[in-house]
């Protein structure tokens, strides 16, 4: 696929783990190497708190590791536990098929995204700017992983290197998060006049942004307050499909 014979109108960038999918960016290997699991929610939840950086979180999970995570490793993960909130197949596929750029800004690693779509689990988007910390050497993938996340920073330099590919100004962007990590992202995306969508938002991303002074304009599914933990049951239950109305209105408003 060559994106970039596409015309689109506008674009819609946005984190994956807790957002779109209810799983995290570490849980293929939680899936493959169980004795990991208790290091690996306590190196997320630094990370999605701020606490330390994604880089050197990544370092530190690199450390943990004793053997790599193969392609078989990796659908082995994705056959048994792959998961997308509901109607997020729907929402991408309407965004594209109306001429939006759907990205996904994520600290997923690539090799999650390159299988998910090998295997028909995700739609084909144009561009996935994720960890290249696993990643498998595929022929197909084309221009698709020229962005990385290697720090929480480079998701505003990502969506902003995306808009400047094909010429779309901040005003015809979305930028969706949960976290504390997507702070940087919507600390640009607010200064550059982008819309804001907290998905299932947690309270790091809602303290970041109260001390940034930077507004939420939509909430969309859960919010979670101090200590509160997560209501996966109910995040289920959020049909990410009845998010398509507000993005196409808020493209009639502001795109010709």
């Amino acid at each position: 696929m060559n994106t970039k014979q596409q015309n689109y109108r506008a674009a819609f960038s946005s984190d994956w783990s807790e957002c779109l999918s209810p799983n995290g960016p570490f849980d293929p290997l939680s899936f493959n190497f169980p004795d990991l699991e208790p290091a690996l929610a306590r190196i997320f939840r630094d990370y999605t708190g701020n606490t330390i950086t994604l880089r050197h979180a990544v370092g530190l999970i690199t450390d943990l590791m004793t053997q790599p995570l193969t392609v078989e490793l990796m659908d082995a993960y994705l056959d048994a536990a792959f998961q997308t909130y509901t109607g997020v197949s729907e929402l991408i596929e309407r965004c594209l098929s109306q001429g939006i750029l759907f990205m996904i800004n994520t600290t997923g690693t690539q090799a999650y995204f390159q299988r998910a779509m090998a295997k028909g689990l995700i739609p084909e988007v144009p561009v996935v700017a994720a960890n290249p910390v696993i990643r498998f050497p595929l022929p197909t993938d084309g221009n698709r992983y020229i962005h990385e996340v290697l720090e929480i920073e480079d998701k505003p330099k990502n969506t902003e290197a995306v808009l400047r590919e094909w010429r779309l100004s901040p005003e015809k962007l979305v930028v969706m998060g949960d976290s504390g990590g997507d702070g940087p992202h919507f600390k640009w995306a607010a200064q550059s006049g982008a819309y804001l969508v907290g998905s299932m938002t947690k309270q790091s991303l809602a303290t970041y942004c109260d001390n940034n002074g930077i507004t939420i304009h939509t909430f969309f599914g859960l919010t979670y307050g101090p200590g509160e933990s997560r209501n996966l049951d109910r995040e289920m239950n959020v049909n990410f499909a009845d998010l398509i109305d507000l993005v196409e209105e808020r493209f009639r408003l502001n795109v010709g």
